[in-house]
């Protein structure tokens, strides 16, 4: 296995000393408990406000075997716009190191495409939970390496149901371009997340949310990327402040044929949880 950037391991340390600080989450004070919150950060379309960190370690990509890495930087902001319906607005900020995947030296370093999204969704419980809104591509890669030059745009959808200990679901969306470089290749992509969770006592769930995604405009056996993985986590607190923390596996069984691509994705996760009072 590669070695990590000195990026990555100062995220994995601050993941192994909140891990260390195992403190489990009282319920009091009004606060919603741990297994409240467990609930919350699984749903996407839940009243919460929180700022997740996602750490992608992507290898070994091309016939170097280079190491790509994505920090996502994804706050989620839920509204009230009237009595029984939410807005819940979530952006992806990718920062990113992307080598050149033709060459054993050389590569980029900077700010991705944001990719916002945002869900109109009923605010009263119900068992099968829903959101529904458009997802937006904006150009603002600081190389053109790291972003497409295009704007976009497409529906979102989620659907997820939460039994106890379980949390099932899947979000997609589709984002065609309709402006930008000229010079650039349109844009016409498709992700899927399912995701798959137990929830257990003290905060620990495990589960798996892979990310497939379809590139329409290649031909078939360069399309899709189809990872299959596990991943373990847990609610903490540091301090007042819960964080969700989270590290997983995944391994890309669907690949492109003639393109480079990652056979593995290592993903650290520390999300900053900011729970309403009840």
């Amino acid at each position: 296995m590669p070695q990590p950037s000195g990026f990555t391991r100062r995220v994995l340390a601050i993941v192994t000393i909140a891990w260390c600080a195992q403190i489990p989450l009282p319920a009091q004070g009004g606060a919603p408990s741990t297994e409240e919150l467990q609930k919350q950060i699984q749903n996407p379309v839940a009243n919460l406000i929180s700022v997740p960190f996602q750490n992608n370690i992507n290898f070994p990509i091309g016939r170097y075997s280079r190491v790509q890495n994505v920090l996502n930087i994804q706050p989620v902001v839920p509204f009230r716009l009237t009595e029984h319906w939410n807005l819940i607005t979530r952006w992806i900020a990718p920062v990113i190191y992307q080598p050149n995947v033709w060459a054993h030296q050389g590569s980029a370093t900077g700010l991705g495409d944001l990719n916002p999204t945002f869900f109109l969704s009923p605010s009263e419980p119900s068992k099968l939970i829903w959101g529904f809104g458009p997802a937006l591509l904006l150009p603002t890669a600081t190389d053109w390496t790291l972003g497409q030059g295009k704007w976009g745009a497409g529906p979102s959808l989620v659907l997820l149901t939460q039994p106890k200990p379980w949390t099932i679901g899947v979000l997609f969306n589709n984002i065609w371009s309709f402006a930008g470089n000229q010079d650039r290749r349109a844009v016409n992509q498709f992700l899927c997340q399912y995701f798959l969770n137990y929830n257990m006592k003290r905060g620990w769930y495990t589960g798996t949310q892979p990310i497939l995604t379809s590139n329409w405009r290649e031909d078939g056996s360069n399309r899709w990327i189809v990872p299959f993985g596990w991943s373990v986590g847990r609610i903490i607190k540091a301090g007042k402040l819960p964080i969700n923390a989270q590290v997983g596996a995944y391994y890309n069984a669907i690949h492109p044929r003639d393109l480079p691509y990652g056979k593995w994705q290592v993903r650290v996760q520390v999300a900053l949880l900011f729970p309403k009072s009840t």
